[in-house]
C-alpha cells in the first residue's frame, strides 16, 4: 500500500469517526457514486473481476443506506426509499451481469437525486442537533 492509500484510509477512517448520522450517510453516497464510476471504468477496460468487486461493494453500501431507513419516523418515505434502493441493487446485478454501462449510469442517476435531497437538509439536520444539545 502507497502513501496516498494509507493516507486515504486513515482520512476516511477520520471522517467516519467524527461524522454524525446525517453526514455518514452523506459519505455512504459518495462512496457508492464512485464505485460505480469505477465499475465503469472496469467495465470498459474488460476487467470483468474488478467490475464485479466494485458493483459488489456498491450493492454493499446500498443495503447500509437501507439499515438507516427509519419506518416510524420516515413513514411513506422510508418505504418509497426502500423500493427504490431494492430497484437499485436489482439494476445494478443486471448491469453486472450483462455488463450494461447505461444500467450504472441509471442507478448513478438515481443515488444523485436521493443524494441532493439527503444534502439539501443538511442545514436543518444541522441545527436540530444544536437545538437539542443546548436544550
Amino acid at each position: 500500500m502507497n502513501g496516498l492509500q494509507q493516507y486515504q484510509r486513515i482520512n476516511t477512517q477520520t471522517s467516519i469517526t467524527d461524522a454524525d448520522p446525517h453526514k455518514l450517510i452523506q459519505l455512504l453516497y459518495n462512496g457508492a457514486l464512485e464505485r460505480i464510476n469505477m465499475a465503469k471504468a472496469r467495465m470498459q477496460a474488460r476487467d470483468f473481476e474488478g467490475k464485479g468487486k466494485l458493483i459488489s461493494k456498491t450493492i454493499e453500501i446500498i443495503g447500509g443506506l437501507r439499515s438507516f431507513l427509519d419506518f416510524e419516523q420516515g413513514g411513506e418515505l422510508a418505504s418509497r426509499l426502500e423500493s427504490l434502493y431494492d430497484y437499485m441493487e436489482r439494476t445494478l446485478l443486471d448491469a453486472s451481469f450483462k455488463n450494461d454501462v447505461a444500467k450504472l449510469d441509471e442507478v448513478a442517476d438515481l443515488l444523485r437525486s436521493v443524494k441532493e435531497g439527503w444534502d439539501g437538509i443538511r442545514e436543518e439536520v444541522v441545527n436540530q442537533q444544536r437545538a437539542q444539545v443546548a436544550g
